[in-house]
This record gives structure tokens, sequence and C-alpha cells, in this order.
């Protein structure tokens, strides 16, 4: 009866140390391999010099450093906002000037309003240029020039207002001057005035200019990020 139960009081610790083990097992992420006892791998030939056994200890240590370096690596990663990319800050910065031929104008800035044009809004010609076209302040402008040198047609790149298409004309606009449309009188005082500057002609006007031209030089996708930048100067 004695030794009965001595086995029986045997097993029972048997099983009581392996569910302590497989509990651990559970909560530490530690295989129960890696738990062997010094016995079990002295018998396998594990814990010898050169053998690649790691303790319990030595191991769940290794899965706490595997995870801070991970949770380093996560809190250093840095995302890059499109509006942290470098790029051009303005028009002239993106476009290739050198390449073009230059003139020295005396620009000044006019409206479609009656101080500009003689004309009010209920002409029925207000707003209209000489082209046909209405005037517009946009990526590419309505301008006025001197036929004789820039016909309609003719683009200019004038710094600190850009794009500029010859579409009309007027009577104190002779050789080398050019005017420049704005929306109002508040715009011209604020934003020009009169200047005398080199500008850049980008392309000789064959005469004619269209509505159906003018939105194509203004839909251009290569230079929307600059479009509300030209319309708020």
């Amino acid at each position: 009866m004695k030794i009965g139960n001595f086995f029986k009081r045997f097993i029972l610790c048997i099983l009581f140390i392996g569910a302590i083990l497989t509990t651990w097992s559970s909560i530490s992420n530690v295989s129960l391999y890696d738990m062997k006892p010094w016995f079990v791998m002295k018998v396998h030939g594990e814990g010898k010099k050169g053998s690649t056994f790691q303790s319990p200890s030595h191991s769940t240590r290794q899965i706490g450093l595997e995870k801070k370096e991970l949770h380093v690596f996560q809190k250093q990663t840095k995302y890059i906002s499109n509006e942290e990319i470098e790029r051009p800050k303005t028009l002239e910065e993106e476009l290739q000037l050198e390449q073009y031929p230059t003139a020295t104008v005396v620009a000044t800035g006019y409206t479609a309003g009656y101080e500009s044009t003689g004309k009010t809004p209920n002409h029925p010609g207000y707003g209209i240029t000489y082209s046909g076209v209405k005037v517009k302040r946009d990526l590419y402008s309505t301008i006025a020039a001197d036929l004789s040198i820039y016909p309609i047609g003719t683009i200019l790149f004038i710094p600190d207002y850009g794009y500029g298409v010859v579409a009309d004309k007027g009577g104190a606009i002779k050789g080398n001057k050019i005017d420049l449309y704005y929306n109002t009188v508040e715009d011209v005082y604020k934003n020009w005035g009169k200047k005398e500057l080199e500008v850049y002609i980008i392309e000789e006007g064959t005469g004619e200019l269209t509505e159906e031209h003018l939105q194509v030089l203004n839909e251009n996708e290569a230079l929307q990020v600059f479009r509300d930048q030209i319309i708020k100067n």
C-alpha cells in the first residue's frame, strides 16, 4: 500500500510540474523545449561549449530586447508629407529661363474698368480684348502690347507677374511698353504699379488668340501647383 501511495504521489507531482511548465510557457512565450532540465540537455549533448542551446532566462531576455528594439525602430520612423518634399518655391525657379531671348520693357498695370479702358460694365465690349478673348488674370494672363513688336498670341514671361499672353493693344502702349491685366485698381497699386524690367519671350504669336487656346494654356497640368500662387498675386 505504501508503494502504491508513493507512485500516486510521484505521478501527481509530475503532472503538477507539467502544468506549471505549460502555464509558464504560455505566459512567457518561451517554449517547453527551451525549458528542458539540465539532465535532458546532457543526454542530448546540449549545453556544451559551442552548443546553440540558450537557457530560458537568456531566451526571455533576448525576446525582451527584440521587442525593445522594435519599439525604438517604430518610434524613430517618420513619414514625410507632400508639403515637406522639396519643390520649387516659385514659377521662376521651375523654368529654365536662360534658354529664351529677353527684352527690356516698361510694364504698367491695367484693369477692364473705366479708369483704364473708358468702358463701364454696361458697355457691350467691357472686359473684351482686341483679340476677342475676355481679360483674365490666371496662370497665363492677358496683357496689352505694341502689336508691331509683339503680335497677338505672343507669350512673355514677366518676373513677379507670371506668363502674359498678348491679347490687347492700347493707345499709350507703343514700343517696348506692355500693360499687365489685374482684376482691380487696388491689385494694380498693391502688386505692380510701374516697373522697368527684363522679360522673356517664350513664344512669338501668330496674330490670333482664342478662348480655347487660352484655356489649354491655363490647364497645363505640370504648372497647376503654381496657379493659385499666380492668381493670389
